[in-house]
């Protein structure tokens, strides 16, 4: 692949481009603060904090920022067999919300920092490792949004509780992370997922304490603690009631 401008905008004082013919690059653009409005193929959008924008060789391209408005964003201009290949194996939207999610920001913040490195310095194989683990998180985004199976703030729940199972939080963390009551969280949750929010916690903290038994060598005690349970007595208690046999014996005959 081969990676073209990457970097970080912050607009006071507005901010004109077009391109009638369109770029002979991928841009992928993503909105940071404030807002902006651009057109694709003719099309409008207003990029509002979050949004990402997806344009692709050739199309039209206009981007207008308001004098009177800040605006920042991140942007990436790039090409090559696999992201042509990555384009073309599911549809795209020419803008999506992400929500700013932090595991994208930092991969882009790294493939930034990469590239503004001097030639000499710079790891190519490390900056397509970025790139592709942006677009690869950008299609995950894409295909939770389009997801008929259930709406996507239940997706956003799931993602939330995957996150952060391992660390102390509350149902209503859930439900402000998700902009609901607690109990339209609660029923939403149970309703799509089938679980509570707090049993699906569980499994993923039972997956990972399994993970650290098989693959480390600390003490049950820390792995309790590592692991969200609180305490070896509670983790003994729900492993044991899950899969029949104390984590001991679990460890002993894996």
């Amino acid at each position: 692949m081969k990676i073209g401008h990457c970097g970080f905008s912050f607009h006071t004082n507005g901010y004109f481009e077009t391109k009638k013919n369109g770029f002979d690059t991928y841009l992928f653009r993503v909105q940071t603060e404030g807002t902006s409005e651009a057109m694709v193929n003719n099309q409008a959008f207003t990029m509002e904090k979050g949004d990402l924008l997806l344009v692709a060789p050739g199309q039209s391209y206009q981007l207008s920022i308001d004098a009177n408005s800040k605006s920042s964003d991140f942007h990436l201009f790039f090409s090559g067999d696999w992201i042509d290949q990555w384009w073309r194996r599911s549809d795209k939207p020419t803008m999506v919300k992400i929500e700013l999610e932090e595991r994208i920001l930092t991969l882009w913040r790294f493939l930034v920092a990469e590239k503004r490195r001097p030639l000499t310095n710079q790891n190519s194989e490390l900056m397509e490792s970025l790139l592709r683990s942006i677009c690869l998180f950008i299609e995950r985004t894409i295909e939770d949004r389009s997801a008929y199976i259930r709406p996507f703030v239940v997706t956003k729940m799931m993602r939330f509780i995957e996150e952060n199972a391992t660390t102390t939080f509350t149902v209503n963390d859930v439900a402000e992370h998700s902009d609901l009551s607690v109990s339209r969280t609660v029923h939403l949750f149970k309703e799509y997922v089938g679980k509570t929010i707090m049993g699906y916690a569980q499994e993923i903290r039972l997956s990972t304490a399994i993970d650290q038994m098989k693959h480390t060598t600390m003490t049950l005690e820390h792995i309790a603690f590592n692991c969200g349970f609180g305490s070896y007595p509670y983790f003994h208690r729900v492993f044991k009631k899950v899969y029949g046999v104390s984590p001991g014996r679990y460890r002993k005959t894996e």
